[in-house]
């Protein structure tokens, strides 16, 4: 009490009360007090930057210093990202990785919506993807091996007999290098080497995300290469709007615009053929809530325990940015939209999420606890020359862009 109130004597001298004398006046003194801090909540609740009405950031409660380390020889820090309307967003540059997304509801209501850990040690001893970059291939590679001009190269096999998302030292893993730009841009990059896990080149990697002032994260990834090689980039962010580790998604209401899908063998490899979604438990071309049909008698949905499906996109060769998915919570109101210039979207319903992993706030993170929603090519694309190319020629710039945007369902 005694330290309170010389904190609040320290106020009203700023304030020009110095005519009060703390141990005869305390009454007046927190009188005067009272209406003090009736008044600090709003001086502190928005300010105007440059006659721009802002609202004060809503933190996620992260401590930098959990996350300040040396890996690999290299830095390691949390990186924070807001906007004029509060959004928060923290990014690690140890694999990339979003560790947070404040993002607002219904009435005023934030949460933190994507799934991660509030340290570093463990995104580095806990086995996760959890909002990774993830490289020099997203998604699987059947029989962890390709060719490409004659040549064949073989990768590791960390997925039974396919190689999963480059591999268990893939770019998830990596320290990259981390510019923070302004308050609301963050710029990564990340030069592997030639052969690096196998695969041809020094592929020179650069990353931005940007929060915009629409609430938009873009994340804008761009690559060159010395050497022909295969190059599929994406985030594996998980969300669930309720807020991480806030029960399942099921409830969730998602709405894919995509008339076709890529069907899988019992590996998870696409077959090669496109199949229409229609008459299928994959037809979200109409909003429709995610738990409805993930447990119907059908052959994909039990290959892949769930829904973990690509779905092909209406993306034109142009560059395009197009809708490839929204995603609603009924109660909390939010809505997630992704846009992106990429062919096909990855959906993952946290189906081997099993409730031991426990992550930020001490939340457990139970099985079809979140939804990943991943910007990429289609799986096993250098071993289906039908598909969309992979391949990157030296002189030539890959250019992809995801952009997860949140708001409010009206």
């Amino acid at each position: 009490m005694e330290y309170f109130m010389v904190i609040l004597i320290f106020l009203l001298k700023i304030w020009g009360i110095q005519h009060y004398v703390y141990k005869h006046n305390k009454i007046k003194i927190m009188k005067k007090a009272f209406v003090i801090l009736l008044i600090i909540p709003l001086l502190f609740s928005c300010h105007r930057k440059g006659g721009e009405h802002v609202t004060t950031p809503v933190t996620a409660g992260l401590s930098r210093e959990k996350f300040d380390t040396t890996v690999q020889g290299k830095k390691v820090s949390l990186y924070t990202l807001r906007n004029k309307n509060g959004m928060e967003v923290n990014i690690t540059n140890y694999g990339g990785r979003i560790v947070s997304v404040m993002a607002p509801g219904k009435n005023g209501q934030w949460a933190d919506v994507v799934l991660g850990f509030d340290n570093i040690h463990d995104y580095m001893t806990i086995k996760n993807n959890f909002g990774a970059l993830i490289g020099r291939y997203a998604n699987r590679i059947g029989g962890a091996r390709f060719e490409l001009n004659g040549k064949v190269y073989n990768l590791e096999k960390n997925d039974g007999n396919n190689q999963l998302h480059g591999g268990s030292h893939g770019f998830h893993t990596k320290v990259w290098e981390a510019k923070q730009v302004s308050d609301s841009v963050l710029q990564l990059h990340y030069l592997s080497p030639d052969m690096e896990a196998n695969y041809p080149g020094n592929l020179d990697v650069h990353v931005t995300y940007t929060l915009t002032g629409k609430n938009e994260l873009v994340i804008n990834y761009k690559a060159t290469t010395d050497k022909t090689t295969i190059v599929n980039l994406t985030n594996h962010a998980y969300f669930n709007l309720k807020g991480a580790g806030e029960g399942t998604i099921l409830d969730h209401v998602l709405m894919i615009p995509a008339d076709y899908f890529t069907p899988v063998d019992s590996g998870l490899i696409p077959t090669g053929i496109l199949e229409p979604v229609e008459g299928t438990p994959l037809d979200f071309r109409q909003p429709t809530p995610i738990g409805k049909r993930i447990n119907d008698n059908f052959e994909q949905l039990k290959l892949a325990h769930g829904y973990d499906q690509n779905w092909v996109l209406k993306t034109k060769a142009n560059d395009s940015i197009i809708l490839a998915a929204r995603l609603t919570e009924p109660v909390s109101g939010r809505m997630l939209e992704v846009y992106t210039n990429e062919p096909g979207l990855q959906c993952y319903t946290g189906n081997f999420l099993d409730g031991t992993i426990k992550g930020k706030y001490g939340k457990v993170y139970l099985r079809r606890g979140a939804i990943c929603l991943e910007t990429q090519h289609f799986p096993d694309s250098p071993n289906k020359p039908q598909f969309p190319s992979v391949v990157l020629k030296p002189g030539e710039v890959y250019h992809s862009v995801c952009i997860y945007k949140f708001g409010i369902e009206k």
